[in-house]
């Protein structure tokens, strides 16, 4: 179990960790999100010793991490995947942290089975690693001593589909016997399949946390419902005179109400659905609601793009200066 109190952290006037509390439980998956700069990194870097904290404390099964004795057996970390030497290859790598964790040699062989990576793969150097050949390696890294903690940062990075999905098939595993796991990512997507829990984090302050179905459900417009009917007309004024408020959107209805109570009403009304589903926002739309000041890049219409010149029109296809394929055709 982690524990962070009241953790703040400071560089001069910069508070980079403002005043943070939450905790991460055994058989649970733990996403930490928020904008590049909103404090995650920092706050697991005080978790596992590399940075200080300037106020508060991190607790990981009770203990800080430098209580703990022979850290890699009980918390497992991956902050940056590039960390390791560049010049040791992906096999030396792990066969020294099973030295100094006191492991034996066939440990090594077991983790680079786990993460996918073959012989030839684990005799090349780091510097000629991929990014995902070094997030494997990374997780490989975490899970060598067994630990009963997982402290991940952006592990999906360099991964592809098929990658993330093992990923994610791992780490899911790991929680369901009994480990915990505390998971930064920016792929939303990815952290609403595979997190029990979710923790969003803008400028350094917890802005909402809870299940996905919790926060969903506090969101602007959760309680809204887009329906479509093979007569939206007859099931609008159905549903107007039922006491719902009912807006036209696209080729179909959002209703004020639950899907359960739309539902409901169609039945009542012999209303035939072709579509059903809730109008409330997703993980992505609250997550950019809830830390929109801390966003770098400028929402599609807003001011910077109200200044941008507008492009050329594209020139007839039978024009001399039409395009006829890529950069090298």
């Amino acid at each position: 179990m982690i524990t962070v109190d009241r953790l703040t952290k400071t560089y001069g006037g910069f508070t980079a960790v403002d005043d943070v509390s939450f905790a991460c439980q055994p058989g649970r998956v733990t996403g930490f999100l928020g904008p590049n700069g909103a404090g995650k990194t920092t706050t697991m870097r005080v978790m596992v010793g590399l940075t200080p904290a300037t106020h508060g404390q991190v607790t990981i099964g009770g203990l800080k991490y430098h209580d703990i004795p022979n850290p890699g057996r009980h918390v497992g970390s991956l902050l940056d995947a590039s960390a390791q030497h560049a010049g040791r290859t992906g096999r030396e790598i792990l066969t020294l942290g099973a030295q100094t964790m006191g492991l034996p040699k066939d440990r090594v062989d077991e983790m680079l089975a786990l993460v996918g990576l073959t012989e030839t793969e684990a005799k090349r150097r780091l510097r000629n690693y991929s990014l995902g050949m070094r997030q494997r390696l990374g997780i490989a890294h975490a899970l060598l001593g067994d630990p009963a903690v997982l402290i991940l940062d952006e592990p999906a990075n360099g991964l592809d589909p098929a990658g993330i999905r093992w990923m994610r098939g791992l780490l899911k595993g790991y929680a369901d016997r009994g480990g915990t796991v505390l998971l930064s990512s920016h792929l939303l997507h990815e952290v609403e399949q595979i997190a029990d829990e979710m923790i969003l984090i803008g400028h350094g302050r917890i802005v909402a946390q809870g299940d996905r179905n919790t926060l969903l459900s506090n969101a602007e417009g959760a309680t809204t419902t887009l329906v479509t009917s093979l007569d939206n007309q007859t099931f609008s004024e159905a549903l107007t005179k039922a006491g719902y408020v009912v807006d036209p959107v696209g080729e179909g209805l959002r209703v004020h109400a639950t899907s359960e109570q739309v539902g409901r009403a169609a039945l009542e009304a012999g209303a035939v659905l072709t579509d059903l589903r809730s109008g409330g926002a997703g993980l992505e739309d609250l997550f950019l609601e809830l830390t929109s000041t801390t966003q770098r890049d400028a929402v599609p219409g807003g001011p910077v793009h109200e200044h941008m010149p507008a492009l050329p029109p594209m020139p007839p296809v039978d024009s001399p200066t039409a395009p006829t394929g890529g950069p090298h055709a």
